[in-house]
């Protein structure tokens, strides 16, 4: 890998995504002008330049479940993700809080934080997040927002003591919390994966549904009018499919996931109809987002849709700018299209990343 420090200037051309235009753009530091840039040294001459890259749910610093953040896995985390041309990334939870240089070092990705996810008592992994009584959920929830990078997330369903899936917080928990994050200026992200979570995830008008198996499909509409994204995580239940499909797995447990996934790829198909905005995320490990780009087109999402939820309709959800005038400078550039040709997101030729030649 090839770090350049930002304060050259660099000039790329190529046909710019979303827009199918060519054209030419000029990186000024942490900036993107059409404007020349004298002595600007040009370092993409063709192909099609792609806003940067964004993993809207990953876990960065913990390799497995219920281990403690290591730091020093997270800068690990943070380099191999901006290095596979990954420019932000939402962190919906984690096993601690984040530090204030995660997201803030120029050298790594741009990061939007959750805190440590507020649960039910027993509703979450042990040692991991805060489980909480009914009546504490709202508070911790918007101490979380305020303590992060503005999001709170949510469990709102889990694993049951006899080996089903269940709601573990009431529609009138979920809606005070999210009222609480709201007043606190925040966003809200809901974990729920079974129909009754998501229901009351949905009515409480949360920011975004992450993973979302069972999601009942009614719901689609409302989401779409009230600007609820979906996160499906696709790349980690196919992970996990083989591991849930063994005989020692619970009886109702296989059977609930079994059925939650052999139904996402309808449900996240008839999500990006309906109208509702579908993001790519990777959950834990991070690292697979050009797998879940894969996967979505697989679902049926058009090219453009599939790439744009890693790309530029994950930066605009997120309030970051495409590859516009003043924008800032996060760019990757690819040999062909990848609304046709995904795989070459895998190896692309050029990654800027706040300024910086990355590749």
């Amino acid at each position: 890998m090839v770090v350049v420090e930002g304060s050259a200037a660099w000039r790329l051309r190529g046909v710019i995504l979303p827009d199918d235009e060519p054209g030419e753009i000029y990186v000024d530091g942490d900036r993107i002008t059409f404007t020349p840039v004298p002595g600007a040294e040009t370092v993409v001459d063709g192909g099609y330049l792609v806003p940067g890259l964004v993993d809207a749910h990953c876990h960065p610093g913990t390799a497995e479940i219920g281990e403690p953040l290591d730091l020093a896995l997270l800068r690990t985390h943070g380099e191999q993700l901006r290095a596979a041309g990954i420019s932000a990334v939402r962190v919906p939870g984690s096993a601690g809080r984040l530090p204030s240089w995660f997201g803030g070092d120029p050298e790594l990705p741009r990061v939007w934080g959750a805190g440590l996810a507020v649960a039910a008592e027993e509703g979450f992994f042990p040692g991991w997040g805060r489980r909480l009584p009914a009546d504490r959920i709202p508070a911790a929830a918007a101490e979380e927002s305020r303590a992060s990078g503005g999001w709170c997330k949510l469990i709102v369903d889990w694993m049951t003591e006899d080996g089903g899936y269940a709601a573990t917080m009431s529609p009138q928990v979920v809606a005070a919390a999210t009222r609480a994050v709201r007043e606190a200026g925040g966003r809200v992200a809901a974990h729920t994966q079974h129909a009754d979570g998501g229901t009351a995830a949905v009515a409480a008008g949360v920011d975004s549904v992450e993973h979302g198996m069972h999601l009942p499909v009614h719901l689609l509409e409302t989401m779409a009018a009230q600007g609820t994204a979906l996160v499906p995580t696709a790349v980690t239940f196919a992970q996990l499919a083989p591991v849930m499909d063994d005989p020692e797995v619970p009886v109702g447990m296989r059977r609930w996931f079994g059925e939650g996934w052999r139904g996402h790829p309808d449900l996240v198909r008839a999500a990006y109809e309906a109208g509702v905005t579908v993001l790519a995320g990777t959950d834990l490990p991070p690292g697979h987002l050009t797998g879940e780009i894969r996967w979505l087109a697989e679902a049926g999402l058009p090219g453009a849709a599939a790439v744009g939820a890693a790309s530029w309709t994950a930066r605009s959800w997120l309030g970051l700018p495409g590859i516009e005038e003043g924008a800032p400078a996060d760019v990757i550039a690819v040999d062909a299209d990848p609304r046709r040709h995904p795989n070459v997101l895998d190896h692309p030729s050029r990654v800027i990343i706040r300024g910086r030649l990355v590749r």
